[in-house]
């Protein structure tokens, strides 16, 4: 690398700046982001974020599950091009940071190369996947899934939010069904910057966290089927309880999660109570169960625990059981390669960095089937995400885009 690159830094003002920019589409009411997929501020977000890629001197491309593509050239039109990215979407009650860092630093980085009138013989694409979150629309990931070949586009298309409402449907209202065949596009690497959403690197002193695994995750969608019946003039004995089987199961998740320590969790998620009034005995419960490892073996465990823990309950109850999977991705493990790249970067700024693996799931996860992929990662304020008081500071959002800069010289090469 010349030294005019390995000295270079971005602009950590721009950056910040462009952060709280962003954040102002879609505001949450107490501080944070509510700019779910699909939705009016999707596009209104989607829109800044393609003016500023204009204005960066870039070309668009946008596929038809959405996805985002914003292309910086390079001096060989041969050379595959070296990507970088997260997602604009938020959880409804999100934070600033989650996803938008790995975007928003993409763009400084390009932003900063422009700056130094430094070239690359790769070029370099900005991505914004569509749908990350899966907080609309489960799975999460479900766009880069698509790319990756991991789902159809017609299965992509169909999923529904809880009001019924179709992905492809919602897409095409937002303007933002692109041309481009899924998954055509070919990539020298991929590289995604996110923000930790645990409290590890906080606590260690560590500014940045070099990403060498990702947990594997199921996603077990329940449904408990009871019968609705007056809280006041039912007898505790002639109830068929869906709420209490739901009760019940909750524990039994947090016991077997428990039970595979170190390195497994898992928890009860998004649920829907029917019908949902102080005094009727709930029916009908649907719920998601999250369980989640770095140890194939230990997930699969754990699934197939929670499954007959759940007809166990039911069994018991007298209540209906049905269990569907409506996410799932097997442990990770990101390219060897990048990976040391990136380690060299840190060491090369001089900042405090540890091997990390990732607790959440991100785009790099399916992305990494089909081209080498690394993660960068920063620290977040005691660890909290996907809440409005998600928190990160300049200096962290800084010295981790510097690091995802270094290591985009060297794996789009300088010329």
């Amino acid at each position: 690398m010349s030294a005019a690159g390995s000295n270079l830094r971005v602009n950590s003002v721009r950056l910040w700046d462009a952060l709280g920019e962003m954040a102002l589409i879609g505001p949450g009411v107490a501080g944070g982001c509510n700019r779910q997929t699909l939705t009016d501020a999707d596009s209104q977000g989607r829109h800044l974020f393609a003016e500023w890629c204009k204005a960066a001197g870039m070309s668009m491309g946008v596929d038809t599950m959405g996805n985002m593509f914003a292309t910086r050239a390079g001096t060989d039109p041969e050379a595959l091009p070296v990507y970088m990215g997260s997602h604009l979407d938020t959880q409804p009650t999100g934070g600033r940071y989650d996803g938008v860092l790995g975007v928003l630093g993409a763009l400084e980085v390009v932003r900063s190369l422009n700056d130094a009138g430094v070239q690359t013989k790769h070029p370099i694409v900005v991505t914004n996947w569509t749908n990350e979150e899966g907080a609309r629309f489960a799975p999460a990931m479900l766009a880069s899934g698509v790319f990756a070949g991991l789902h159809s586009q017609d299965y992509a298309y169909n999923r529904t939010d809880m009001e019924g409402k179709r992905f492809g449907d919602e897409l095409a209202r937002i303007g933002w069904v692109g041309t481009e065949v899924v998954g055509a596009r070919k990539m020298q690497a991929m590289i995604e910057l996110h923000i930790e959403q645990g409290p590890i690197l906080e606590a260690e002193g560590k500014e940045i966290g070099v990403v060498t695994h990702g947990q594997g995750l199921w996603w077990l969608e329940i449904t408990l089927t009871g019968r609705d019946a007056h809280t006041g003039s039912t007898p505790m004995n002639m109830r068929v309880n869906a709420g209490l089987g739901m009760a019940r199961i909750t524990e039994r998740v947090h016991q077997i999660a428990m039970s595979h320590q170190p390195a497994a969790v898992g928890a009860v998620g998004q649920v829907q109570v029917f019908p949902n009034s102080r005094n009727v005995i709930p029916g009908k419960v649907i719920f998601t169960v999250d369980i989640r490892s770095p140890d194939q073996a230990k997930l699969d465990a754990m699934r197939a625990e929670v499954e007959r823990a759940a007809q166990a309950v039911a069994a018991e109850l007298g209540l209906g059981c049905a269990i569907e999977a409506v996410g799932h991705f097997d442990p990770v493990t990101f390219d060897a390669g990048l990976v040391k790249v990136v380690r060299g970067a840190a060491e090369q700024l001089g900042l405090r960095h540890m091997d990390i693996i990732s607790g959440a799931g991100h785009d790099a996860c399916w992305i990494n089937r089909v081209a080498p992929t690394v993660m960068i990662m920063c620290p977040c304020v005691g660890g909290l995400s996907h809440n409005e008081a998600e928190e990160i500071t300049s200096a962290w959002a800084a010295a981790a885009t510097d690091v995802m800069l270094q290591t985009v010289l060297q794996v789009a090469v300088v010329v």
